[in-house]
């Protein structure tokens, strides 16, 4: 069950973009700043979280518009159809609906597997742990549905305690216990799950040659585990510093250049790029509960040489995810051109190739 149709309306230079008749590769290309990026943002909100961009919701609309957006996809067979969409009247809220009933939407989760890759992510290794735990836990929840759920509950807690440590009178010590003991159980737990998916994709990672691809070593770092007497202890010192010191959302993704044991911070812009389509083709093949898998990689072929484009589209096609790819010329696409879906985008208006 994949996307068969996806419809666009008034989302950021796209008034009206329908695209039918999806393929197993799906190419858009075009000039920088047609709008093809714009059609895998889109794709993205058709999971839980903010979009591949990370951008405001208020942004997506499109500016000829009336304020609110709109993105539908009918996955195959016409049995399930998704919308998610904003209104004029609340720009920064979105809603969904799945099958034409309202859903929240951590829901999204359990109908596609989403993963992306962008050219924002090439520094991936040199940015904040906060950039690499977000990575972390996209593709957490491209396998484990309910990591959403999760994630959303431990975040609130974690908001709570935050606050009533930075309030000036003592906090009550019971409503601590209570936030506490949630944000023991519930941050195990999203720790748990980061562990489960670094040793699963460390193992899919050994069996992978050296080359084309620059190999990854990975290694989830966490400080300390997180527990309801190791909260408490951090009161005093939580408290001066006015937020929680201890938990999974100081932990960090680790990863070496496994030929040279090199952190891959050090390594080169080259080969972290390596690293990166490493990692996300390794998730591609790893399963994804029954679910569909889409894998959206933009600007991912121009800048690799014939042998590792052919080795890439080997790999995605063994994946069995539906690959969406742009780019700004249609040769580098070549040899799948025949068996893919090709569409030409200029000014937010997408025509079949």
């Amino acid at each position: 069950m994949v996307l068969t149709r996806l419809t666009l309306r008034d989302f950021r230079n796209h008034a009206g973009t329908r695209l039918d008749a999806l393929a197993h590769f799906n190419v858009l290309v075009g000039e920088n700043g047609a709008g093809k990026t714009n059609v895998l943002e889109a794709i993205s909100l058709l999971a839980p979280g903010r979009g591949l961009r990370r951008a405001a919701l208020a942004e997506m609309a499109g500016h000829s518009g009336d304020g609110g957006f709109a993105v539908s996809a009918e996955l195959e067979g016409g049995d399930v159809s998704i919308v998610t969409a904003t209104t004029p009247q609340t720009p920064g809220r979105r809603t969904v609906r799945i099958n034409g009933a309202e859903s929240p939407a951590a829901q999204l989760g359990e109908w596609l597997s989403l993963t992306w890759l962008t050219p924002a992510q090439d520094r991936l290794f040199a940015d904040s742990p906060g950039a690499r735990r977000r990575f972390l836990d996209r593709l957490v929840l491209a396998r484990e549905p309910g990591h959403a759920r999760l994630a959303a509950r431990y975040e609130t807690a974690l908001r709570e305690r935050n606050r009533l440590l930075a309030e000036p009178s003592e906090p009550d010590p019971h409503w601590l216990d209570a936030l506490e003991t949630q944000l023991a159980e519930s941050g195990a737990a999203l720790a748990g799950a980061r562990r489960r998916l670094v040793d699963n994709l460390s193992a899919a990672l050994e069996t992978l040659p050296e080359q084309p691809f620059a190999r990854p070593a990975l290694e989830y770092a966490a400080e300390e585990p997180i527990g309801e007497d190791a909260l408490r202890a951090s009161r005093r010192r939580d408290r001066a510093a006015g937020r929680t010191l201890v938990g999974p959302h100081r932990d960090d993704l680790s990863v070496t250049l496994a030929a040279k044991a090199a952190p891959a911070a050090e390594c080169s812009t080259g080969e972290q790029k390596a690293m990166l389509i490493s990692i996300v083709l390794a998730h591609a093949a790893l399963a994804a509960g029954g679910r569909p898998r889409l894998l959206l990689l933009d600007e991912i072929a121009a800048h690799l040489d014939p042998l590792r484009r052919a080795a890439l589209f080997e790999r995605l096609d063994e994946s069995g995810a539906q690959v969406w790819m742009t780019g700004t010329e249609a040769a580098p696409f070549a040899e799948i051109a025949g068996r893919a879906a090709m569409w030409r985008v200029r000014d937010g208006l997408v025509e079949r190739a």
